[in-house]
């Protein structure tokens, strides 16, 4: 690909864990390889330190709670926020998520979403749970994300991650679905997963 979607201080290549090396790719790169049709639109997958991470098909609770959840917060969240759902969520040059959720004040507008304008990331799991509560929110930690949650969609329990540093979030709680939670980044979301309108 061209040189100009990426930056020269970027390494060609990134190390798995068995040693080999793989092809570093940009988050411009594979905008432009989607643009060009080398990956389909709807394909799912992440880019986490510059190495494609395919993402699993989401299960029917996962629909469920998402739905309803997003339900609620078209209704609920007060007007000087804004949620998007399922987008591109830029965190730099070589990584990019794709969060169920994600807030932020209506004043920065979804062109400037980047980490240091994101207050809260949600992700409903069922089949990714452990990618979710592992390394996925390690990412959102390391790039000073406020606050996460993360939705077990088969145990209905909400993992709630505050106070980010690099080695993970420093304050993890679990909230069984009929407690209520409210969210310290965002004045005004409130959940209880119980009492969640489902369709």
């Amino acid at each position: 690909m061209n040189q100009v979607f990426r930056s020269p201080d970027l390494a060609p290549t990134t190390q798995a864990a068995e040693g080999l090396p793989r092809r570093r790719w940009s988050v411009a790169e594979i905008e432009e390889a989607t643009r060009l049709g080398l990956f389909d639109e709807d394909e799912r997958f992440e880019l986490i330190g510059g190495e494609i991470v395919p993402m699993n098909a989401k299960g029917f609770q996962h629909e469920v709670i998402k739905t309803a959840l997003t339900y609620h917060l078209v209704k609920t969240v007060p007007d000087e926020f804004r949620v998007a759902q399922e987008t591109t969520f830029r965190m730099n040059e070589d990584t990019f998520v794709e969060p169920d959720f994600i807030v932020f004040r209506r004043s920065d507008g979804l062109a400037g979403l980047a980490p240091r304008t994101a207050l809260l990331a949600i992700e409903v799991a069922d089949s990714s749970l452990r990618w979710d509560l592992g390394r996925k929110a390690r990412i959102y930690a390391d790039f000073g994300i406020p606050e996460l949650w993360v939705i077990d969609a088969v145990s209905r329990t909400i993992h709630v991650h505050r106070e980010p540093r690099l080695e993970g979030y420093r304050n993890i709680r679990a909230f069984a679905e009929t407690e209520r939670i409210e969210s310290v980044s965002v004045p005004g979301i409130v959940l209880t997963l119980s009492e969640l309108e489902t369709f």
